[in-house]
């Protein structure tokens, strides 16, 4: 059977275009912002609205609800493209705005994916926006704080999207199957459970849901009397993975490497493992999943339990040389770990203390004794002079200074109570009484370092 011929009238259009909302109650989703008495609803429908920015997942409505509120303003919209126009076009659309503001006519100027928009394209719209000649509306899946200027940015509202819910997707599918402007005037068979499907394959984005939803009835079976069947089967064969919400340069990489981090550090492995497959199924590169999941085996495990760094520099090694998918294994062997064990964030503190240090006294001498002498005239000048080999020591120390005079008695390290810290903490303890004992610079009677706060 032709199917294309019955269609044919259809694909000009998608379905996600034919079925875009028209007034803000067919709109769904973000009833925060529009549901009865809500903010934004209450500024469209006073007419009062201003230059804002809708930040947002994919497929939650921005460019719609765009629409919706210059049809509903009475305003003649225009739709700027951040990636094929420059500064020229945007000359060209605001003298058209000032004609259309000494008509009385208001101007709004949506602008999609405003983050890609150059500092020189955002600067240009600038005063155009503080005298009122225009109404910005700037749709973006980036946070603005990030990506739009400050001078635009404060003469913006910003109002937050969120990711529809699978019961709203639904409904938007349902209304596509109903619609005349959808499949209403055809007969569709189709199940409230592929449905479901659909809604939650589109992980949120009603734009992707629609376009599935169209796929499958495209290609599914049409009986004599003209009813198309659409089944589970069909749909399983339309579509082969989920869509997961992730941009590798985006706020989302960062938000998901951030989870998996403090997952970890909650000790909580399921978690942990979610975020790490969430990210893997997503395309992140594993050796920058590798290269964090390493750093924080230093930074916040460290000496509570240094085989954690080992088993994360051999999954690291593991992700270079044999890659997806066989090392999702390597790295959710080294996640699990880290989650589980102790945790200490004494590395991470040794150095930030040492290098505050470092950057206001960068001038401070290295101590004469610790110095290397490989020339006559270094030795000459006392390069190296005093210098005790530990390893000559029936302890194995010495009582030698190593730190610059302004310096002494300065700690960084301070190790925890957590897993073998604990040990390592009391041999620390052992070596600077031991240091006092024996005279060492910088050291009490009771094997403080002098200035510390115990000593005062």
């Amino acid at each position: 059977m032709d199917q294309i011929g019955m269609f044919e009238n259809r694909v000009e259009r998608p379905l996600a275009d034919r079925l875009r909302p028209r007034t803000l109650d067919e709109f769904y989703g973000q009833t925060h912002l529009l549901g009865p008495g809500k903010i934004l609803r209450r500024l469209i429908e006073g007419d009062r609205i201003s230059s804002m920015i809708f930040w947002g997942p994919p497929g939650v409505g921005k460019t719609t609800l765009a629409g919706i509120i210059a049809e509903s303003t009475s305003s003649e919209f225009i739709n700027f493209s951040a990636v094929t126009s420059g500064i020229k076009e945007i000359r060209t659309v605001m003298e058209q705005a000032e004609r259309n503001r000494r008509l009385g006519t208001r101007t709004i100027v949506f602008v999609d994916e405003i983050h890609r928009v150059n500092k020189a394209q955002q600067d240009a719209f600038l005063p155009f926006v503080e005298r009122g000649s225009i109404v910005l509306i700037g749709a973006t899946t980036e946070n603005p704080s990030f990506e739009v200027n400050g001078a635009l940015l404060s003469r913006c509202r910003v109002f937050v999207l969120k990711q529809l819910t699978e019961q709203d997707v639904f409904g938007i599918l349902r209304r596509a199957v109903s619609d005349p402007r959808g499949f209403g005037s055809e007969k569709v068979d189709i199940s409230d459970e592929v449905l479901h499907s659909v809604a939650a394959f589109s992980n949120g984005d009603a734009r992707a849901a629609l376009s599935t939803l169209e796929m499958v009835i495209l290609n599914s079976d049409i009986d004599e009397d003209g009813t198309i069947h659409v089944t589970e089967d069909i749909l399983q064969q339309c579509v082969s993975r989920r869509a997961l919400l992730y941009d590798k340069d985006g706020e989302e990489h960062y938000n998901l490497i951030s989870a998996l981090h403090k997952s970890m550090r909650n000790s909580d492995p399921d978690a942990a493992v979610y975020w790490l497959a969430r990210m893997l199924e997503a395309g992140e590169d594993p050796m920058y999943i590798a290269r964090r999941v390493t750093r924080f085996a230093a930074e916040d495990i460290g000496m509570a339990d240094p085989r954690a760094l080992e088993i994360c520099v051999a999954a690291f090694q593991a992700c270079h040389l044999i890659g997806m998918p066989e090392c999702s294994v390597h790295l959710t062997e080294a996640v699990v770990y880290n989650s589980l064990a102790p945790k200490s964030n004494a590395m991470d503190v040794a150095y930030m203390e040492a290098k505050q240090d470092a950057l206001q006294m960068l001038d401070e001498p290295v101590p004469l004794v610790i110095r290397n002498a490989p020339t006559r005239l270094m030795k000459e000048l006392g390069y190296g002079k005093g210098y005790q080999y530990a390893h000559d020591s029936r302890d194995k120390l010495t009582n030698m200074q190593c730190l610059p005079d302004s310096l002494l008695g300065r700690e960084y390290y301070h190790p925890t109570k957590q897993g073998f810290e604990e040990r390592y903490g009391e041999r620390l303890s052992e070596i600077k009484k031991w240091k006092a004992e024996h005279g060492a610079p910088g050291f009490d009677k009771y094997g403080k370092p002098k200035g510390s706060e115990e000593d005062e």
